[in-house]
């Protein structure tokens, strides 16, 4: 207890000095968890796949499309339990600025393919009955006001055009990971004006999404699935959904990299911060410590006062920043939530910040530790004024 309360009072011996110590750390982990989430945010849609869902995409590029007819031939195919589809859409609203992902799909099974959007009945079914309705997720429509019933035009970039939509449905997601920011409509709607405007891009889709019976048998579905149409005018490439986000990710592993190193010098900086900070104190105090030997005080409880110290400060800091990280990443989530749709601050993330501030105040009080518990009495009493 006499320990504790010792470092309690020596860390406050110099205010100034441990006040800014603490702010320099503070700071420090708050961008250190901030840099991780934006990590994180680049990889939800990889964490958020499903073991147990194929993406079928044209085996020369997602650009190319695919022939409806596929459709049934999949279905056919052992281990499939359900089949949907869809093609990018890319429209945008009023102005390119308002970027958001819009998306074709076959309603009734989409929603039953992906149990995690969240859509009350009533606005399934009106989803569903409507072949110019559209369903939002409430992020989007926090941004932009829409309202039940509300028409929306988009300007169709790969399909051109004015698009006339009717939302009738506002999407929750189940889990935190879900992108509440996304824009989707009947395929029907498509697949029928298509038809009278360019009858060859008819009856064809981007992708398709496909869930089997267990994730044990998405690898043989898969390559049954490819082999089914190998030496097909529109052959095929069938990868599980995480390997199809990461395929997005990939490009951009740069600049993922990047963020990393970043990430890791920020905690060096950190460590320098707190390493000064010990050095200066502990050479204060170096007659306090000899001081401290003549009266009976053992290696041990000066290293515990030096450790004791550190952590303190250190961890005071941590607890702030790590207060300060969900406020600020909410902030930044809402300003940046065309690029990052899911930035939510990790359990994972919390403990990085923790482990990495245990590990900055026990190396920061390393040296001026053994430099204190190996000065002689005499050596250190010489110093007294």
């Amino acid at each position: 207890m006499h320990i504790l309360k010792l470092v309690f009072k020596n860390s406050f011996r110099h205010k100034l000095r441990t006040y800014l110590t603490i702010l320099g750390i503070t700071i420090a982990i708050l961008a250190f968890g901030l840099l991780r989430t934006v990590i994180d945010a680049w990889y939800a849609g990889v964490n958020a796949s499903s073991a147990a869902r194929l993406v079928t995409r044209n085996s020369i590029s997602l650009v190319f499309p695919l022939p409806l007819s596929y459709k049934d031939k999949i279905r056919q195919i052992p281990g499939v339990k359900i089949v949907s589809y869809g093609s990018w859409f890319g429209g945008v609203y009023i102005d390119e600025k308002n970027f958001f992902p819009n998306f074709v799909v076959d309603s009734i099974s989409y929603l039953e393919l992906y149990p995690e959007i969240v859509l009350p009945a009533d606005q399934q079914k009106a989803f569903v009955r409507d072949r110019k309705g559209f369903v939002a997720g409430r992020k989007l429509i926090a941004k932009y006001g829409w309202k039940i019933g509300d028409t929306v035009i988009l300007k169709g970039t790969i399909f051109p055009g004015d698009w006339e939509f009717v939302l009738r449905g506002i999407y929750r997601g189940r889990d935190k990971t879900v992108d509440e920011t996304q824009f989707f409509f009947n395929w029907d709607y498509l697949n029928e004006s298509l038809k009278k405007t360019t009858p060859a891009r008819a009856d064809h889709v981007g992708f398709y999404m496909i869930g089997v019976t267990s994730p044990s048998a998405a690898a043989d579905a898969a390559a049954a699935i490819d082999k089914t149409f190998k030496n097909s005018l529109a052959e095929t490439l069938t990868e599980t959904e995480k390997a199809f986000q990461m395929g997005f990710v990939s490009m951009s592993e740069a600049i993922v990299i990047a963020i990393q190193l970043v990430s890791f010098v920020v905690i060096i900086i950190i460590l320098a911060v707190v390493a000064n900070t010990m050095a200066m104190t502990a050479r204060e105090r170096f007659v306090e410590y000899a001081v401290f030997k003549t009266l009976g005080f053992g290696k041990w409880h000066i290293a515990a006062l030096i450790f004791g110290e550190s952590l303190f400060i250190t961890m005071t800091g941590c607890a702030l920043g790590i207060v300060l990280t969900f406020p600020s990443a909410k902030a930044f989530g809402n300003e940046m939530s065309t690029f990052f749709p899911v930035f939510n601050v990790s359990t994972e993330t919390i403990y990085l910040d923790i482990a990495a501030s245990i590990i900055v105040g026990t190396a920061a009080a390393i040296i001026p530790t053994w430099r204190a518990i190996n000065i002689r009495i005499a050596e250190g009493l010489r110093r007294i004024g």
